[in-house]
């Protein structure tokens, strides 16, 4: 009898302390900034001293991130800190560039350094903040080295796959060369590009064989004017046998207006880009116009919008081009992704494209055969094209998603998802 009391006694002692200590850690916890964002496990892990919401209407501070390709090759990360609530009037924006031969991990460090950065003026304002301690790493020199490079930048890469089983075979082969030099004035941008497919298909002991290969080379200049305005040209010298194409050229000078200022591009875009010029085609096979060889005029002119905001994101663009000979050769495309959070835990996107086609000089004449059709190694006559998609997802239960457990693998918590797609 003595034993179990003395045992019940320790039981009591030991949960009685875990009790404080909880308390204590729940305690902090609930004086911590609340953040609404997209938070990857490794985030949650290294930052674990705010609470992730699942709804921004429960967040002291929301994170907008937007991304977009730098003339190295690489992406700058953007980071919108928009405080509301007790932290109204507060907004902040720091970027980081990832680097084309960059890890994962020294991304994800990055990252990680630009979000604790970002919320240390939100933290400093919270109970939480005398347990925060920032620190400066790396020593600094005297002087600046200036880039002997003058931001140009040069990057290759080929890629090899091969497939196989006992009746097919397939072979594909891709290189690409990239030169580049951005900056705030001026952008100049020179791409090859060579695709070489082969599929083999043995049916019934008869054998098939399909090819295609496409190679080009393009270039564009652009040369700032304003914040508003910019003009340049593009360069394309290419051929295709999935086009008919033996050689095409153009070259295609243009002009384009922002609504807003292009320093704002992360977060909203208005573009109207207008462009004219001349093309070339020599063909592989007689066209269904009986030609062989043709130089056209040609224009285009683009609208494109593109918006980052709290309640989601949209990216629309409308394009209208047409071959100067004849108007009736002409194209009209739209495309547009739109993300939206329509209620407390409720959010949906959808997207899509569709074009009106009236513009496929380059067809052959003969046709294709029903290998070519099957597995799509001609262009094919049509007036239109089309995709679309859509989804919706709906999270209810706790606001928080702090806690990350990667046992059995790595499930999201926090509530219960529902996902249409």
């Amino acid at each position: 009898m003595k034993r179990i009391l003395a045992l019940s006694a320790g039981i009591l002692l030991a949960l009685n302390l875990l009790s404080q200590e909880a308390s204590q850690s729940d305690t902090l916890r609930k004086d911590a900034l609340n953040v609404f964002m997209e938070a990857s496990d490794y985030i949650r892990k290294e930052i674990p001293y705010v609470n992730y919401v699942r709804d921004i209407k429960d967040a002291g501070v929301y994170i907008i991130t937007t991304r977009q390709n730098t003339g190295s090759g690489g992406t700058e990360f953007t980071y919108f800190f928009v405080g509301q609530h007790e932290f109204a009037g507060m907004a902040d924006t720091l970027k980081f560039v990832r680097q084309p031969d960059e890890t994962q991990e020294e991304t994800r460090q990055k990252e990680v350094n630009t979000l604790n950065m970002g919320l240390t003026r939100y933290v400093a304002k919270t109970p939480l903040s005398k347990y925060i301690k920032i620190s400066f790493t790396e020593p600094l020199s005297e002087t600046v080295t200036t880039d002997k490079w003058d931001n140009w930048v040069f990057r290759t890469s080929l890629n090899g796959f091969l497939n196989g089983e006992k009746s097919y075979n397939s072979t594909n082969l891709n290189g690409n060369i990239n030169i580049s030099r951005i900056t705030d004035e001026i952008k100049i941008n020179v791409r090859g590009r060579y695709n070489y497919s082969v599929d083999n298909y043995e049916i019934e002991g008869e054998n098939y064989k399909s090819e295609n290969n496409s190679k080009s080379v393009t270039g564009l200049i652009v040369k700032s004017i304003s914040d508003h305005w910019s003009y340049g040209g593009t360069v394309f010298v290419g051929s295709s046998s999935y086009n008919n194409y033996e050689l095409s050229y153009f070259f295609m000078p243009g002009i384009e207006y922002d609504v807003f200022p292009y320093s704002e591009s992360t977060r909203r875009q208005l573009r109207l880009l207008y462009k004219a010029g001349f093309n070339h085609f020599s063909y592989i096979d007689t066209t269904v116009y009986d030609k062989l060889k043709e130089n056209r005029w040609s224009h285009s002119l683009t609208a494109a919008y593109e918006v980052v905001q709290k309640w989601g994101s949209i990216d629309v663009a409308l394009s209208y081009s047409n071959y100067m000979h004849d108007w009736s050769k002409n194209n009209i495309s739209l495309e547009g992704f739109i993300d939206l959070r329509i209620a407390k835990g409720l959010s949906m996107n959808f997207g899509g494209g569709a074009s009106i086609i009236h513009d496929q000089l380059s067809l052959v004449k003969g046709g294709a055969t029903a290998e070519e059709v099957l597995l799509r190694r001609k262009e094919l006559e049509t007036q239109f094209n089309y995709f679309t998609m859509f989804g919706f997802t709906y999270t209810f239960g706790s606001i928080y998603n702090n806690v990350v457990n990667p046992r059995f693998g790595n499930t999201s918590g926090g509530g219960m998802t529902i996902m249409i797609n």
